[in-house]
């Protein structure tokens, strides 16, 4: 496996290594084709999108060399004196390229003082100057910073993009990641690209063999194992509520992270619901799935218990789980509530 972290290695050197962020990549790349070069651009979007590098690749694109790149963490040089030594330097020509190209990430972070003294540069800069700015947090970026740049927002990619693309880098590398282990680590991402590959990193460090499964992936991370789960969706699909909330507990005591718990829960309860009601996409689920989860939904759905009223109490169960004193908890009100006496 590389000795560098996967996500260097595997990170994009082109637009078209770029995933799932094509509303983004396709107007820069014909603003390179077309040498209509704006002077401010703001990227916005949650962490590990590849904010940073996109703008890399587009600075490259447009002719900047790397002693003409500048990148700034804006978190750590957020005052109004950073600013003020960045704008005197913006006026110097590049060393050896078209433009000097000044990456700002975090940029959210600056103070207001800093804001005030970048504005200025912002409103004249030198032709030279192209300023890429990254937020996670576009909110506190000031209306009239905003209104100075080009603004693209990134886009989390959907877990089945992100299982995708797992499962071709882990085959790069050498492994064979089944259908499971790669929806678990893809969840385990919550959407962020960078999360995903160090992940899987932690995870092909610790495989003993080339096939990775989902339980391989459970023990090294440490989430909810797929029996818990299925015990639950058992119970809730025979209309137990004794075993229902044992199934519960017994998770709860293994101290499984509960919030990712009934997350897991929630994709099996939808995949159950989707197999009886749309048998259409019974191929594509259980690609999707991997033959041990398809084959134990396949079963769970045959029966009458998982209704969308079991699903509706779980999902009310999302909601309350962030406040709620005891974990467990939400969960049991939703087994009272989906299984009623």
């Amino acid at each position: 496996m590389s000795h560098q972290s996967l996500y260097r290695t595997y990170r994009p050197a082109s637009f078209a290594d770029v995933i799932g962020q094509e509303q983004v990549t396709g107007p820069l790349a014909e603003a390179v084709k077309s040498g209509k070069i704006g002077h401010a651009y703001l990227f916005s979007g949650s962490r590990g999108l590849g904010k940073t590098s996109v703008a890399r690749i587009f600075a490259k694109e447009i002719g900047c060399a790397e002693n003409d790149l500048y990148e700034i963490d804006a978190a750590s040089n957020n005052s109004v004196e950073d600013i003020r030594a960045l704008s005197e330097g913006v006026y110097t020509l590049p060393f050896e390229s078209p433009y000097k190209v000044y990456i700002l990430d975090e940029v959210h972070m600056l103070s207001k003082g800093a804001w005030n003294a970048f504005l200025k540069t912002l409103e004249e800069p030198p032709a030279h100057a192209v300023f890429i700015l990254a937020t996670t947090e576009l909110a506190k970026v000031p209306e009239t910073v905003q209104s100075r740049c080009q603004v693209f927002e990134f886009k989390k990619p959907t877990r089945a993009t992100l299982a995708k693309m797992l499962g071709a880098v882990a085959k790069k590398e050498g492994y064979t990641l089944d259908a499971g282990a790669a929806e678990l680590v893809a969840m385990l991402a919550d959407g962020s690209y960078r999360d995903a590959l160090s992940v899987l990193q932690r995870v092909l460090s610790n495989a003993a063999e080339k096939s990775v499964s989902r339980g391989m992936v459970e023990t090294v991370t440490g989430a909810p194992r797929q029996e818990q789960v299925h015990a639950l969706v058992a119970a809730l699909a025979a209309g137990q509520r004794g075993a229902a909330l044992v199934a519960v507990e017994d998770a709860a005591k293994s101290g499984a992270d509960m919030k990712l718990f009934l997350e897991l829960l929630l994709g099996s309860l939808r995949s159950t619901l989707l197999l009886r009601y749309a048998p259409e996409l019974r191929a594509s689920l259980q690609s999707e799935l991997g033959a041990d989860e398809f084959s134990a939904l396949e079963t769970f759905a045959n029966g009458q218990g998982i209704t969308h009223a079991v699903m509706l109490a779980f999902l009310t169960a999302a909601d309350r789980i962030r406040y709620a004193p005891i974990p467990a908890l939400p969960l049991e009100l939703a087994v009272l509530e989906a299984l009623p006496e």
